[in-house]
């Protein structure tokens, strides 16, 4: 599965967010390619999900989009991303 992480310049927030998905997705058995980028080159990116906040998501209509509260709290982004995680690794999987 390809997961990107997304914030405006895609340089500390989306990167701090990317090694918290890569850690809870090794922690729950999913294999996932996880990238950290700025909102612009995700436009042109293909991405099984895009993890981002509210206030970029909106901008990925059409998209697989799981939203978190936090760039850096491990225990809300897993709140907000696991079971979406789990699920489009099991429709992958199929």
């Amino acid at each position: 599965m390809n997961i990107l992480t997304v914030c405006g310049n895609g340089i500390g927030s989306s990167l701090m967010l990317a090694m918290k998905i890569e850690e809870i997705c090794k922690e729950n058995g999913i294999s996932a390619n996880v990238e950290s980028t700025d909102f612009n080159s995700a436009q042109g990116k293909k991405a099984d999900l895009i993890v981002t906040v509210k206030e970029l998501a909106e901008q990925f209509e059409g998209r697989n989009v799981a939203v978190v509260r936090s760039y850096i709290n491990k225990k809300k982004i897993t709140e907000d991303v696991l079971e979406i995680i789990k699920q489009k690794d099991e429709e992958l999987k199929k």
